[in-house]
C-alpha cells in the first residue's frame, strides 16, 4: 500500500465541509472504535447495530456514507441493502470478515461501492471512506458538464441520468462508469483502466468487480442487459460505450 498516496487522500478531505457517517454494527466495540476514530477525523458519526435500526437511522438523519457490517442479528448486511437501495443512492462500504470472494462479488451486486476486510487499519479506511466520498462528490465539482451520447444524457452537476427520457437513479459507482465510458464513445477501457478510474487510489480491489458493477449498469439502463446496446462488452480487452445498436455498420 501506497501510503503517501493515503496520506493525500486525507490531507485533501480535511478541508472538506462535515459528512456524516453511519455506521452499523452489531459489535458495541467496534461502533465506539470507529466512532471515537472517524470524529478524530472530522466526520460526524451516527450509530446502529442492526440493519432493522440502521433503516430508520438513515431515513431520519440521511448520512452521507453507510459503514455496513454483514453479518448481524435482526436483520443483516445484505438485507439491509436489497431494502435501503431501493429508494436511496447513498454510498456504502462493507465491512466484512469474510474473506470469500463470492461474498464480496455479492456485495458488488447489491450496490456497495466498496468492501473492507475485518482486520482493517483504520488510516486505510478512512482513506477508502474519502475516496468513495470523493467520487461521489465529484460531479459537483465539474461545474455544468453534460454529456449526452445515443438517447442517454448524464448531468454531472446534479449527478442525474436519464435514459430516453426516463430518470435512472445509479449508485456513485455506476455513475462514474458511465460517465468514463460516455466520455469517449468508442473507446476500449479495460477492466484494470476503469478499476483504477473508480478507485482514485491504489487499493488492493477485484478486477471481477468492475464486471459487477457494469452488469448492475446494464440492468438499469439497457432496454435489454442480456442483449446490450450502450455498454459493449469486448471480449478479452474490456467495455465501450457504443453509440449504434448491435448489428449496426
Amino acid at each position: 500500500m501506497d501510503y503517501k498516496e493515503l496520506e493525500q487522500v486525507l490531507d485533501n478531505g480535511k478541508s472538506q465541509m462535515i459528512k456524516t457517517i453511519l455506521v452499523v454494527d452489531d459489535k458495541a466495540n467496534m461502533r465506539t472504535l470507529l466512532r471515537e476514530y472517524l470524529t478524530e477525523e472530522g466526520f460526524r458519526v451516527i450509530v446502529a447495530d442492526n440493519g432493522r435500526n440502521a433503516l430508520y437511522t438513515a431515513r431520519q438523519d440521511k448520512p452521507d456514507l453507510i459503514l455496513l457490517d454483514i453479518m448481524m442479528p435482526e436483520m443483516g448486511g445484505y438485507e439491509f441493502m436489497r431494502i435501503y437501495t431501493r429508494d436511496y443512492d447513498t454510498p456504502i462500504i462493507l465491512l466484512t470478515a469474510k474473506l470469500e470472494e463470492s461474498d464480496k462479488v455479492l456485495g458488488l451486486e447489491l450496490g456497495a461501492d466498496d468492501y473492507v476486510t475485518k482486520p482493517f487499519g483504520m488510516r486505510e479506511l478512512v482513506a477508502r471512506i474519502r475516496a468513495v466520498l470523493r467520487r461521489f462528490d465529484r460531479s459537483a465539482d465539474a461545474g455544468a458538464e453534460v454529456l449526452r451520447a445515443a438517447d442517454i444524457t448524464l448531468d454531472k452537476g446534479t449527478h442525474a441520468v436519464t435514459v430516453a427520457g426516463n430518470a435512472v437513479s445509479l449508485t456513485p459507482t455506476e455513475f462514474d462508469l458511465l460517465a468514463i465510458l460516455m466520455s469517449a464513445p468508442g473507446r476500449v477501457f479495460s477492466r484494470q483502466d476503469l478499476l483504477e478510474a473508480v478507485q482514485g487510489i491504489a487499493f488492493e480491489a477485484l478486477e471481477r468487480s468492475i464486471n459487477v458493477h457494469i452488469s448492475n449498469l446494464r440492468a438499469k439502463i439497457e432496454p435489454d442487459p442480456r442483449n446490450p446496446r450502450y455498454v459493449e462488452t469486448v471480449f478479452g480487452v474490456g467495455y465501450r460505450f457504443c453509440l449504434l445498436p448491435p448489428g449496426a455498420e
